[in-house]
């Protein structure tokens, strides 16, 4: 009995192998028969010549219709055309390519002897990533294995099991360091080689790569390219060895790329306003989910931590390709599953990736070309949805760059922004800066790169630096002064890079890191002695901060690593770097040239001397806005030309200023006018008083003293001036005790007159003092023609 059971079941596999033979030749006989031109009103997966685990794996995905570009490229892909395939953003190229893959190794039988069968070369990581995900869904009953190699993940993990997968998906790098170190990997076998966004791959910065895994791989295969913005050129259809391609595009206007669902605006604003624009648009968009494409990591980084001070009252992300791997994968999870969001990101992220709801794509940097910018854009308003884009562009960039857009039929509307609605942070980044030194570096970094960029794109109609108020930029990025730009001289004589200036450029950009850490290259192009590998420890005790740029800015503060460094920790403030028994005697000046004298030497050793010859910078005041200011500040030049000529001006603030002291002079006379005759109305009751002996002792004291008070004083101070005349009392007691000094004070005295001639009694005594100005005579004066 278990010897039928096993008969039976032998034989029904024999059967189910059988079966499965039948289907796929009657498969292989319908997609040969099969005419796109009489079936193109199909609108779903099954009505195609697919193999029934495809479809469950479709069915269970949640793929049920299809759309243009994949009821027309798919038929042509399983018929084994080389195929180029253009469609809009979102319009489901990824299925397009996929399906053909799997279906092309199942009519072959494939197994994991075979080797590599399908090859996928994607430009970046996460849009690997992705591809790798649909094919996982779609393939899920598939027997088939398949693989993902990018940069950033474990490279022993790779190569252990690369030898056994069928469909290889990864990036241009990674793929041909597997090829050149992993012995397992064989391509000799390899069916189809796939090209996702081939416009970007084809390009400059991987051109060595490509060209080299090309060289690895068989030029009898399938090939399949497919980007929103198909390449034509003949040099780079050469290079891929096609064999009659089928170009297949489902836009019926052939230059416009866009989605039609799509509302695409643009807004001009000043370079220096850029920022500003963009936090008020945030701002004002709170609900929303918003995608922020600038030119650099380093703008990324600058604009992601001074909007986290600032506290937007949205979630911020930032995603570049400076970052890890493990952060550039969490945070493209956040932001795939986020509702309200705002991602900052450069181009890396404007390929193919499916980010689902944006509600709107903001280009805060013009793109270099019109195939990035509908690249970018194209991230909204995928698979029919409803979406929004923005282009903010400078007053030098918007008529050249709208013509571009204009030529390939791409049209944008035009958008004023109000003055109340656009809300200024420049004293707050200015603030920030201030308080953080990292933040300010990492100011300084952002503009430097955004002038790169600026510097390094071939098309200086739109792209041109010397035109660019560098001054203010730096003013609205909250930095004390304008960073030094190296080729900033080049820009102003015209002079751009050349091509292979920008090539080289652009392969560093997209190089290995590894592979540039391990080699470096002479002048000759000749390999250098390769460095010693860094191992954990070796970067774990070389860790020296942890803040947000360690090495950089440890260099920024305390200069080269190194450089100031000695092994006595405890030594004087102040240490001799080099003894002259350290120097070559070559490398001394001559003595002649060596100032020697003593004062030289007095100013070398001492601190206060030294400190005195370095320069202090200069002092910034702060107005209340918190703005930074010179203490003394010139008027700006061309300001002061609109105003009318200098002699004119000159003449107005002489005049103005005249009539100012004429005002301010008639005041003082009056002032003064009022004191005197106070002063002489004071003076005249005192001496009728003194006359009609209606003074006291107090009162005649105080009537010595009085004339003594200068001009400056408004109202007497009786108990003061009684105070004084008790103390010249007191003098005048120890004067007659003593024998005779010389007076502090000069008084002039009036004669005694006689009375009867007989020697009578003396006649009132007036004691005055001394007169010490004009109208202290006059009063006199005119006191002894009264008397």
């Amino acid at each position: 009995m278990p010897r039928n059971t096993k008969a039976i079941s032998r034989e029904d596999k024999r059967r189910l192998r059988h079966k499965r033979k039948e289907n796929l030749e009657d498969l292989k006989k319908r997609v040969e028969e099969f005419d796109p031109v009489e079936n193109s009103k199909i609108t779903k997966f099954d009505e195609l010549p697919l193999t029934q685990e495809t479809l469950r794996g479709l069915g269970e995905s949640g793929y049920v219709n299809l759309t243009d570009i994949q009821r027309e490229a798919i038929p042509i892909c399983l018929q084994g055309h080389d195929v180029l395939g253009a469609a809009k953003t979102g319009s489901g190229k990824t299925l397009s390519y996929l399906i053909p893959v799997l279906e092309r190794l199942n009519y072959e039988k494939w197994s994991d002897m075979d080797g590599v069968g399908a090859l996928i070369i994607l430009p970046t990581r996460e849009l690997a990533v992705q591809i790798y995900e649909v094919l996982l869904r779609i393939g899920k009953f598939s027997s088939l294995s398949a693989g993902l190699v990018i940069g950033g993940k474990d490279y022993k993990f790779e190569k252990e099991r690369i030898g056994k997968v069928n469909i290889l998906i990864g990036t241009p790098g990674r793929i041909l360091q597997h090829l050149d170190e992993s012995s397992t990997l064989n391509l000799d076998n390899l069916q189809t080689l796939v090209l996702d966004e081939a416009d970007r791959i084809l390009d400059m910065g991987f051109r060595q790569t490509i060209d080299s895994i090309l060289n690895d791989i068989p030029p009898q295969r399938q090939t399949l390219l497919f980007s929103a913005t198909q390449t034509k050129s003949v040099k780079d259809l050469a290079r891929l060895s096609l064999v009659n391609p089928k170009y297949i595009s489902t836009s019926t206007d052939q230059e416009a790329t866009t989605p039609e669902s799509l509302d695409q605006f643009c807004v001009t604003t000043q370079l220096s306003e850029k920022l500003d624009l963009l936090w008020s648009f945030i701002k004002a968009h709170i609900n929303t989910k918003i995608l922020v494409f600038v030119s650099s990591s380093k703008q990324v980084h600058f604009i992601y931590e001074s909007f986290r001070k600032l506290r937007p009252g949205i979630q911020l992300l930032k995603l570049h390709g400076r970052q890890k791997q493990k952060a550039r994968m969490e945070t493209t999870q956040q932001f795939t599953h986020a509702s309200h969001c705002c991602l900052f990101a450069t181009d890396v992220v404007a390929r193919g990736l499916d980010f689902p709801a944006i509600d709107w794509v903001i280009q805060l940097d013009c793109p270099e070309d019109v195939t990035t910018y509908i690249h970018r854009v194209g991230r909204s308003a995928r698979f029919g949805r409803s979406g929004k884009s923005l282009l903010m562009l400078t007053p030098n960039e918007e008529t050249p760059f709208l013509k571009k857009l204009g030529s390939r039929k791409i049209a944008v509307k035009k958008l004023n922004v109000k003055g109340s609605k656009k809300k200024s942070i420049h004293s707050q980044l200015q603030s920030l800066c201030f308080e953080s030194p990292e933040l300010k570096y990492l100011g300084q970094k952002a503009f430097i790169s955004y002038c790169k960029s600026v510097f390094v794109q071939a098309d200086k109609e739109v792209f041109d630096l010397s035109k660019l108020p560098l001054e203010e930029y730096a003013k609205s990025l909250g930095l004390p002064g304008t960073p030094k730009v190296k080729f900033m001289d080049r820009a102003r004589e015209g002079k751009g890079m050349s091509e292979g200036e920008i090539t080289k450029v652009k392969a560093k950009k997209n190089a290995s890191r590894k592979v540039m850490n391990l080699a470096k290259t002479d002048e000759n192009g000749e390999a250098m002695e390769e460095k010693r590998v860094r191992t954990k420890y070796d970067k774990m005790f070389e860790r020296t901060n942890q803040n947000i740029l360690s090495e950089h800015y440890m260099q920024m503060t305390h200069g080269k690593a190194g450089e100031y460094d000695d092994d006595d920790d405890d030594g004087d403030f102040l240490t001799v770097r080099r003894t002259v028994d350290d120097v070559d005697e070559k490398d001394l000046p001559p003595l002649e040239l060596i100032n020697t004298s003593k004062r030289a030497m007095k100013r070398a050793t001492s601190r206060k001397l030294t400190a005195k010859m370095q320069d202090k910078g200069s002092k910034m005041v702060f107005d209340d806005a918190g703005k930074a200011h010179a203490v003394y500040e010139l008027e700006n030049e061309e300001d002061f030309q609109k105003q009318g000529p200098a002699d004119e001006l000159k003449e107005q603030f002489l005049s103005g200023e005249k009539a100012n002291m004429h005002k301010e002079d008639a005041v003082d006379k009056s002032v003064a006018k009022e004191k005197r005759v106070e002063k002489k109305r004071r003076r005249k009751e005192l001496e009728r008083l003194a006359k009609e002996d209606e003074v006291s002792d107090e009162e005649a004291a105080y009537t010595v003293v009085l004339g003594h008070g200068s001009e400056d004083d408004e109202e007497p101070d009786l108990e003061r001036d009684l105070a004084l005349g008790e103390e010249e009392e007191r003098e005048k007691d120890d004067e007659n005790k003593e024998e005779e000094r010389p007076s502090k004070r000069t008084k002039m005295v009036a004669e005694p007159q006689e009375e009867d001639g007989d020697g009578g009694e003396e006649g009132n005594v007036i004691e005055i003092e001394q007169p010490e100005s004009i109208q202290d005579l006059e009063a006199l004066t005119e006191k002894l023609i009264n008397e």
